[in-house]
């Protein structure tokens, strides 16, 4: 999903804005830009950083395979969050950076995190050649000449006892979420800019534990932008991102209230046709629960789509994928059974 905003939450500690809606994100917008739902996304622009808005993050998430027939799992997101709207040279910059990787094994989940500030250097995005970086960790663009710059990229981080070197090569183009790329989060109408680049082939390496595994598979992109992307009386949600077997994908996400909860999704084909279904479409209900870290999180999900004659169950590859950050959540590679068989990620925050 979007679901990223959380991570940001912790950066917006310095400004009276906290208190309504999860980690304050229902707050009021104090200037910031809102999206609209008749702004079409233009690329290569909308691939940079919107500073006029409040918060916004570049974010992958990888199912992969080793050579040794295990099988991992990998995230790499760059987050930004705006004391004020717009940007300025140097110290005077109101951008503030947070990276998060990670790297999940059936039986390990180690996690790293990155702050960084704007206008100095040491992390931030640019377009000629794309680059999203803080400090030496990067997604940098491979594209050729006249190519979209997402069409190939690499990224790459390190952590205690990990690291990671992808190349990410889209097998198909990129998908607009929602409305042409307006997601909208909650009956109220709060909204983002979203869209996603989920065909990705994945070769690389990575290193876990003193050994360096080769490894293939999948990866998902989400870049996404709002300023008040949540409702007050929403508390968290729960968002996956699908690669099924036949070739097709899903994104869908929860966020949850005193209700029943908001509900959205986008069915996309083969060849990269999104479908946005209905709000309410998509439903999601946890069937099984976890104790990690003190809280008590869903591992495994039931989500029907009638529409799409959906039925399936989502089962985590490693029950103990906290993200042990400076805000904590849970995020981890899961497979799938059921009418559709695959391999995807889940993001629950607010648990």
């Amino acid at each position: 999903m979007n679901a990223r905003i959380v991570l940001l939450a912790l950066l917006l500690l310095a400004t009276p804005a906290l208190g309504q809606g999860f980690a304050g994100l229902g707050s009021d917008v104090r200037g910031f830009a809102v999206p609209q739902p008749d702004v079409a996304l233009v690329f290569p622009q909308d691939h940079g950083a919107h500073p006029q808005y409040r918060i916004e993050w570049w974010y992958v998430t990888a199912n992969l395979t080793g050579a040794d027939g295990q099988e991992y799992g990998a995230q790499w997101t760059l987050f930004r969050s705006a004391l004020a709207p717009g940007e300025k040279p140097g110290w005077q910059s109101p951008q503030v950076w947070m990276g998060h990787a990670a790297l999940t094994t059936a039986s390990a989940h180690h996690s790293g995190e990155r702050v960084g500030r704007g206008g100095v250097g040491q992390a931030g995005v640019s377009l000629s050649p794309f680059a999203a970086t803080i400090d030496d960790w990067s997604l940098t663009s491979r594209a050729s000449a006249g190519a979209d710059p997402l069409s190939a990229v690499t990224i790459a981080a390190a952590g205690r006892r990990f690291s990671y070197t992808l190349d990410l090569d889209a097998k198909g183009p990129l998908v607009l979420q929602g409305d042409r790329g307006y997601s909208v989060k909650s009956a109220h109408g709060q909204a983002s800019d979203y869209y996603s680049q989920p065909f990705y082939a994945v070769t690389g390496t990575i290193r876990i534990e003193d050994r360096d595994v080769a490894v293939t598979g999948q990866a998902w992109f989400d870049h996404e932008w709002s300023s008040q992307p949540l409702a007050a009386d929403q508390t968290g949600w729960d968002w996956f991102s699908f690669h099924f077997e036949d070739g097709e994908k899903l994104m869908g996400f929860r966020l949850r209230d005193s209700a029943a909860g908001f509900t959205s999704a986008t069915w996309i084909s083969a060849d990269g046709r999104p479908e946005p279904l209905p709000p309410g479409a998509l439903s999601v209900t946890p069937e099984a629960w976890h104790d990690v870290k003190g809280h008590r999180v869903p591992v495994q999900w039931r989500l029907t789509l009638p529409a799409k004659h959906l039925d399936v169950t989502t089962s985590a590859l490693n029950e103990e994928a906290w993200m042990d950050t400076q805000v904590a959540y849970w995020e981890g590679p899961v497979r799938i059974t059921g009418s559709h068989r695959g391999r995807g990620y889940v993001e629950m925050t607010g648990y």
